[in-house]
């Protein structure tokens, strides 16, 4: 399949529905894909990302979600796939089952040891050229908090952002100050590379830098008011995009209780998505597991406040 073009717009990283056994609901799957998919400026989807709980799936499964997926939307957006591997074989391996099962681009995720051990530049970058060569779709760099180990530097960025077949950068730097600079390398390395913001829980202050558009696991939820919320900014209308932000605060504070995007996040996404009718379980694979008491009542009230269209009708949650 030949490389599209640069991703833009809202991204969803998609939540993964489960059966009552924890084995993948394709035919849930299917409807929240096409639902997702029919929000206009909705510019890829995304699947095996942190929010689809990509660490609880085999490569096996991971290929089948994507594959199910690209399936299921036709081509009327492009399909994207997680890739969260250790090593390059297996990074290679993964991105090859991917783009056979229909994705047009992939999410390269930072192998998980460097959190432990941290790289050398000289390591992400023959990472990334060894998928690159491997297929022929486009890379995303999914670019971790600056507070980690697996961070990349300006410096690094700007040499990735030249890496034939990398086109997009998912920008998760969490740290507003280098946020800025790695903007500003990656527009100077190379302008043609597209940057998307995976800040969920700050939608609007990492929208206002000038990117083209959002990847965030929080659109699987309110993908029409992301978009809306985009659009404003795009538009240059701040008091329309500041009044939006305020409805989305309340849900953002009950998904991501003031932090960061999390495994326990997600199951509080999931469980919000069910209540607001858009998704029929939230079931999640072990050791995560769904709120209960306080924290289910406070998703309750939020969901309420916000008074979300359905997509199907809503499943009870004990």
């Amino acid at each position: 399949m030949p490389l599209v073009k640069p991703f833009t717009g809202i991204l969803p990283a998609m939540q993964l529905p489960y059966r009552d056994d924890l084995s993948i609901d394709e035919a849930e799957l299917r409807r929240f894909a096409r639902w997702l998919a029919g929000h206009k400026g909705i510019g890829g989807l995304v699947t095996n990302g942190h929010t689809g709980e990509v660490f609880a799936l085999s490569p096996r499964e991971r290929a089948e979600v994507t594959r199910i997926v690209a399936d299921e939307v036709r081509g009327q957006v492009p399909v994207i796939s997680g890739i969260c591997c250790e090593g390059v074989a297996e990074a290679v391996e993964h991105a090859q089952m991917a783009e056979e099962a229909g994705a047009q681009g992939l999410l390269v995720m930072p192998p998980h040891y460097w959190l432990r051990f941290g790289m050398q530049p000289r390591h992400v970058v023959d990472h990334f050229t060894a998928i690159a060569k491997a297929v022929g779709i486009n890379l995303i760099v999914h670019i971790y908090p600056s507070w980690t180990k697996a961070a990349y530097s300006s410096e690094l960025l700007a040499e990735l952002a030249c890496i034939p077949g990398v086109t997009t950068m998912k920008i998760g730097t969490r740290e507003m100050s280098k946020y800025d600079r790695d903007l500003a390398a990656v527009r100077a390395a190379n302008p043609a590379v597209t940057m998307l913001t995976c800040h969920d829980e700050y939608l609007l202050t990492s929208m206002v830098q000038g990117v083209d558009g959002a990847l965030v696991g929080f659109a699987s939820f309110i993908p029409e008011t992301i978009v809306e919320l985009y659009q404003a900014v795009c538009d240059g209308d701040l008091r329309r995009a500041q009044a939006i932000q305020a409805r989305i605060n309340p849900l953002k504070e009950v998904v991501y209780a003031s932090g960061e995007p999390s495994g326990d996040a997600h199951a509080r996404m999931k469980t919000a998505m069910v209540l607001a009718g858009r998704l029929r379980s939230n079931l999640t694979r072990p050791p995560v597991t769904a709120p209960a008491g306080a924290m289910l009542d406070r998703i309750r009230a939020a969901v309420a406040q916000a008074r979300l269209a359905p997509a199907l009708e809503t499943v009870a949650v004990s």
